[in-house]
């Protein structure tokens, strides 16, 4: 790992008990704040990228990633947005995660049939939202050629759940804790 990275994996800070008792939260915004170190970040997203006609970010920190990925490549960017943020006539997926139960979007209209789709995300923990993500996507025509993320926590075995659901499906994480 260069120099770059090591720096960006520092920056992250953990909170504890945020937004509820018992969750540790992997705060990402210092190292969104260093320009350096989130430049690497979007680097090393790069090459997952290979085929694909566009970057889908899940809100709201996906999305940054994503939109920085899509601009670097100078492709689409589709955002998949938590129920009731999407304008137009939209899909929707339930999912769980850590804390509880939500409901995630995406417009209808997204993604060109049979367009390759790399699926981005900030943080991999339980798998339910990047499940219901890659589901979106499907039922919006696209193929999803992966899955991306800055930090996967590996004890919620989010990887394992992905695995069971898209077996074909390659997930890359960029710092595992």
């Amino acid at each position: 790992m260069d120099h770059e990275l090591i720096k960006a994996r520092n920056l992250i800070r953990e909170i504890q008990d945020y937004p509820s008792a018992g969750i540790r939260f992997q705060d990402l915004t210092p190292l969104l704040a260093d320009g350096p170190s989130f430049h690497a970040v979007v680097a090393e997203l790069v090459p997952l990228s290979t085929g694909c006609q566009a970057i889908a970010g899940i809100e709201a920190r996906g999305f940054i990633f994503a939109a920085a990925l899509a601009h670097a490549l100078n492709i689409g960017f589709i955002p998949i947005r938590k129920k009731g943020k999407l304008p137009f006539k939209t899909h929707e997926e339930s999912y769980g995660l850590e804390y509880g139960s939500d409901v995630l979007q995406i417009h209808q209209d997204a993604i060109e049939i049979g367009a390759t789709i790399l699926l981005i995300d900030d943080v991999l923990a339980t798998g339910g939202t990047a499940c219901a993500a890659v589901r979106l996507i499907e039922r919006a025509g696209g193929m999803v050629a992966g899955l991306g993320t800055v930090i996967e926590i590996s004890a919620l075995m989010g990887r394992a759940k992905i695995a069971s659901a898209f077996p074909h499906l390659a997930v890359h994480t960029i710092f595992p804790i």
